[in-house]
């Protein structure tokens, strides 16, 4: 069976439809009105193997938070109804990633309890035309609605672009991962509690 999953977001401040194939190529279509933001959702996508359309119309003129926030949400929201009863998931997924200088870590668990923890130094406060401190704004939002728990850290790194895109690439591998399926395991939760 395919899992996928179609969300719309709509508040008094964004407007956000997500289309997300969790065994997917790669391919993405991203449109958020902010360039940066849409290279690394496409990074998402791509490097998380992942079929990903977001189309979101926010108040940016007013602050990009709004958008950021609520794209990391509807994001979530998709993972969490694609993956479906979670049943034959392997539910964690770690990995380090490498990009020139930088070195970025990420670990995910899909166990229905929400937290976020990310340590980054990044110098800049804007990245192209993406402000830096909404990272957390995003896998913040991302956490709570997926209901996962998302460790990232981004260990060393001079270019503040390279620390950033490493934090998306890491977190796509390490989601590809946490949704990946094991045929030993099809019809087992992976969980001792039997519920997550």
């Amino acid at each position: 069976m395919s899992r996928t999953a179609s969300i719309r977001r709509k508040t008094a401040e964004t407007d956000i439809q997500v289309r997300l194939t969790l065994d997917g190529r790669g391919k993405s279509t991203i449109s958020t009105g902010i360039r940066f933001f849409d290279h690394m959702l496409d990074l998402v996508a791509r490097h998380g193997a992942f079929d990903l359309s977001i189309a979101a119309k926010g108040d940016l003129d007013v602050d990009q938070h709004h958008t950021v926030e609520d794209v990391g949400i509807a994001l979530g929201e998709a993972v969490q109804k694609a993956i479906g009863s979670k049943k034959g998931i392997l539910r964690a997924g770690y990995f380090l990633m490498p990009m020139d200088e930088t070195l970025a870590a990420a670990a995910i668990d899909l166990s229905g309890r929400p937290h976020c923890v990310i340590h980054a130094r990044i110098k800049a406060a804007r990245v192209g035309d993406f402000t830096v401190e909404l990272l957390e704004d995003f896998f913040q939002g991302f956490a709570q609605s997926a209901r996962a728990n998302i460790h990232l850290r981004c260990l060393y790194g001079r270019s503040s672009h390279h620390q950033v895109e490493a934090l998306f690439k890491v977190f796509a591998r390490a989601l590809r991962f946490a949704v990946s399926r094991d045929r030993r395991l099809k019809n087992v939760l992976p969980s001792t509690k039997e519920l997550l």
